[in-house]
């Protein structure tokens, strides 16, 4: 593979390190500012963040740089229907605001296994989706994310893809480690500021290169590679769908059977995922259930799906330019050609936003949008770390060692993060190759064939009463059956490619993964009204603030996971019995390695926190005046949204 060498300057390293130093800078700041001694502190931040950081963490946390190599390398690869991804995510977020975390608040949980085991009791289905968030998180997060970041430093410092991910591993996991959720939450309030910034300079230069929008109209239809003409016909099973742009490349709604993206699945199967990720996600609710108030909540949903709108603009069309501007490498078909261009056989569109950075960015620059990327991806990856630490730490490592101390938590939490990087590395020769080499395909069919079930069993259980424990948790086990049914074929015979198809039969790979999804949502749905309907159901009693119908409910819970409750409480007595001890016996250094992992707070600032966070949880009261403003708002974005939907249909 080539090596191309492109920021080696003052001015693009002056850059990146002045960057580096404002992010610890304010993850520092962040560190001194909140208290990380305590389990709400460290994962929650206390619960004081106002709308404006929730929304610039919630798409922060989002845009990672799988994104921006991703939706450039499918938008250069066939256009613009993978806006939709991003689209479709203005409606879900205000089902987030508005319906889901009203529950969730008024549920006093910090993790999403934890509302599920409230809501139905019992501990299978709180373990179950417990291992299977943690799952995707390395399947299609971690991995990904590393991998982009990878590619795009590839292109822009000729470094070996394991040397740069373990250094970008190191930053995020030192910030990650030691601040907690309010650190993340305020440096990706920052990050997403540079994100923005950057990716609109790149998007300037990039129409300014091609000539303007609609000279990318005119000149992406004939955006040919010259090197196709040397194809072996006896080798390679050669179509002109290979290498010619799809003619409904600016459509974002195309042919139900034909379309890379039928509008069925974009409709309605990208919403089903769209509810499971911003509506029951770890990453993305543990930013919502940080803020302040519900209002806060709200507000920072519409920031975000506001920012929402920016990647079609800012990734995906730069995607298209990159392949009309570089057509023989972005857009390379001859298999020994792509291998020399960037490292795989089965295509290049993944380095079209890399190689719009190196190729007309000038000096310094190209040193911020490196700056941008590596924001994008550390972001994304210290929310994923955080989020994943929480749910290991509070749901499975609770349930091996019920008396934890709260010491005992913060430090296993903090451990999980070096374990799951290292299954993210071994994965990373598997990203790489699936898919047609097409990034963010390969993460929305990893998530269509694993996640309806979850957000079926999440939209029944908030706002379907009669839905049990049995139910639910048939209704996962069927799904997952169903999901793997078509997964594990699928990795086993290959995705595939264009020159190169699969050997998956048509019967099981045939369906499109999104029109998959829709099946294994409705089916997954059936099963848990027809488990939950044939078994007795929950008593009301039960149900007080755990359905969005009995969220205003003042009459008191029987918790069916009662016997849990008391568990982080023992052990955060035994902390505080043998705090004052510790404290004492702690030499400078081990008072300072204390400082810096949050465990060196005062316990009598811990005792006082506790109590104030559970008063506050079922709170989701909202001031008349900022209540309505927010849903102005609301409305203002959907108009905003439908609008766009229909110019660009």
């Amino acid at each position: 593979m080539e090596n191309l060498v492109a920021i080696n300057n003052p001015a693009d390293i002056f850059v990146i390190v002045g960057y580096f130093a404002m992010v610890i800078g304010v993850g520092i700041w962040s560190m001194f500012r909140t208290n990380r001694g305590t389990v709400g502190g460290y994962f929650l931040a206390g619960r004081t963040m106002t709308w404006w950081p929730v929304g610039a963490s919630l798409f922060a946390s989002n845009i990672g740089s799988g994104h921006f190599v991703g939706l450039a390398g499918t938008a250069a690869a066939s256009g613009i229907a993978v806006g939709g991804f991003e689209w479709n995510a203005l409606f879900i977020v205000l089902l987030l605001g508005w319906l889901f975390v009203p529950v969730y608040l008024t549920a006093g949980v910090i993790t999403m296994p934890q509302y599920l085991k409230k809501r139905f009791g019992g501990t299978r289905i709180n373990i179950y989706l417990s291992v299977i968030s943690l799952l995707l998180y390395i399947f299609t997060k971690i991995s990904v994310d590393m991998f982009s970041g990878a590619v795009f430093i590839q292109q822009a410092l000729g470094w070996n893809i394991y040397v740069a991910i373990s250094a970008l591993l190191l930053i995020t996991a030192l910030y990650t480690v030691t601040g907690g959720l309010a650190a993340l939450m305020y440096t990706d309030t920052f990050q997403t500021f540079v994100i923005i910034a950057g990716a609109l300079v790149l998007a300037g230069y990039s129409f300014a290169e091609v000539g303007g929008y609609n000279a990318l109209l005119a000149k992406y239809s004939s955006a040919l590679p010259d090197n196709f003409t040397s194809l072996d016909p006896q080798r390679y099973n050669i179509s002109p769908q290979c290498y010619m742009p799809r003619p409904d490349a600016f459509n974002l709604l195309r042919d139900a059977t034909t379309g890379d993206l039928p509008w069925p699945g974009v409709l309605f199967g990208i919403a089903i995922l769209g509810g499971w990720y911003w509506c029951s996600d770890q990453v993305i609710v543990q930013r919502c259930l940080a803020a302040r108030s519900l209002t806060h909540v709200k507000a920072g949903c519409i920031m975000c799906g506001y920012l929402k709108l920016l990647p079609m603009f800012l990734m995906v069309f730069p995607g298209m330019i990159s392949r009309v501007l570089y057509p023989d490498e972005v857009g390379c078909v001859v298999p020994e050609v792509c291998k020399k261009v960037c490292g795989t056989e089965v295509g290049c569109s993944n380095i079209a936003y890399p190689k719009l950075v190196v190729s007309i960015m000038p000096n310094g620059l190209r040193g911020l949008m490196l700056a941008v990327m590596l924001a994008a991806l550390m972001s994304s990856l210290a929310s994923i770390f955080n989020s994943s630490s929480t749910l290991f730490t509070m749901d499975i490592w609770t349930r091996v060692r019920p008396r934890s101390t709260e010491r005992e938590l913060l430090i296993v939490g903090r451990v999980w993060v070096l374990c799951i990087v290292a299954i993210s590395i071994c994965w990373i020769p598997v990203v790489q190759a699936a898919q047609s080499g097409q990034l963010f395909d390969y993460i929305q069919s990893v998530s269509s064939y694993l996640a309806p079930p979850i957000a079926s069993v999440f939209l029944l259980a908030v706002f379907v009463k009669r839905v049990n424990e049995m139910g639910a948790f048939w209704g996962l086990m069927g799904g997952l059956a169903i999901g793997l049914c078509r997964l594990v074929p699928e990795f086993w015979f290959g995705t595939g490619s264009c020159l190169f198809p699969s050997d998956c039969p048509y019967i099981v790979c045939g369906i499109h993964y999104l029109h998959f999804g829709i099946i294994l949502f409705f089916c997954t749905s059936v099963l848990i009204l027809v488990v939950s309907y044939c078994t007795p159901p929950i008593h009301d009693k039960h149900l007080h603030r755990l359905v969005f119908s009995l969220r205003h409910s003042k009459e008191q819970r029987e918790d069916l996971d009662q016997e849990a409750v008391n568990k982080i409480p023992q052990g955060k007595s035994e902390e505080s019995g043998n705090a004052a001890g510790e404290v004492e016996e702690k030499s400078g250094m081990c008072h300072l390695v204390s400082r810096l992992c949050g465990g060196g707070g005062s316990p009598k600032v811990q005792d006082q926190e506790q109590p104030e966070e559970q008063e506050q949880l079922p709170d989701i009261s909202e001031d008349p005046k900022w209540k309505y403003a927010v849903n102005a708002n609301a409305l203002i974005m959907m108009a905003v949204a439908f609008f766009m939907w229909g110019y660009y249909a």
